[in-house]
């Protein structure tokens, strides 16, 4: 690539990733599934320890199945936000304005639930270990997250603590275990996101 195109392209996704929210008020309308679909053939391609690919994404269409996610992840946050995070985290966590009550698991037209694989297994039940699952699976949700905002979805990524239970009710098998929970819509009508802040390129970046 031409040294010019290179500006400019490196330019406009930076313009175009400034203007990525995170949204928690999803509008009902139906998106393409396509674009989902190939927002997470994008975060296939993710850069993975030894090449072991650790991940599965769980696209879930089913109401029930979406309904009891909700319930299931409610239960946990309601837990939660009673103490078991701790005074310094919902301290930290009030600006945004979260709560228990996560409509989104429900609203959002598409629901990909992302498992990490701790380790292979074996047609004949042996066991191989993967390598850096934790980074791998992360940069995989990064670059999910990139492809649906360029491709003009909203996305959020939600993290019941604990998850077992995304494993139970998808019924995944035990070498999986839930990372994140991922709704992807357009944003309603009435959406409103926190006003903050990004840190400035001098800020994160050290020349050394």
């Amino acid at each position: 690539m031409p040294v010019d195109e290179s500006l400019r392209t490196a330019a406009d996704l930076r313009a175009r990733m400034r203007e990525r929210r995170t949204v928690r008020m999803f509008s009902p309308d139906p998106v393409p599934e396509q674009v989902v679909l190939d927002a997470i053939e994008v975060a296939s391609t993710a850069p993975s320890g030894a090449h072991q690919q650790p991940w599965t994404f769980v696209l879930v269409k089913n109401p029930e199945v979406r309904r009891r996610i909700r319930e299931a992840a409610e239960h946990e946050e309601r837990v939660s936000y009673a103490g078991r995070l701790g005074e310094e985290w919902l301290e930290a966590l009030r600006p945004l304005g979260t709560d228990d009550v996560k409509p989104h698991l429900t609203d959002a037209p598409e629901l990909v639930v992302v498992f990490q694989q701790r380790y292979y297994e074996e047609p004949d039940g042996g066991r191989r270990k993967h390598y850096y699952v934790d980074e791998s699976v992360g940069i995989a949700v990064g670059m999910l997250l990139t492809a649906l905002h360029l491709s003009g979805l909203a996305a959020l990524t939600h993290t019941p603590s604990p998850m077992r239970f995304l494993g139970e009710v998808l019924g995944r098998p035990r070498n999986e275990k839930a990372f994140a929970v991922i709704p992807i819509g357009y944003p309603a009508d009435d959406c409103v996101v926190p006003n903050l802040v990004r840190k400035s390129l001098d800020q994160v970046v050290v020349r050394v």
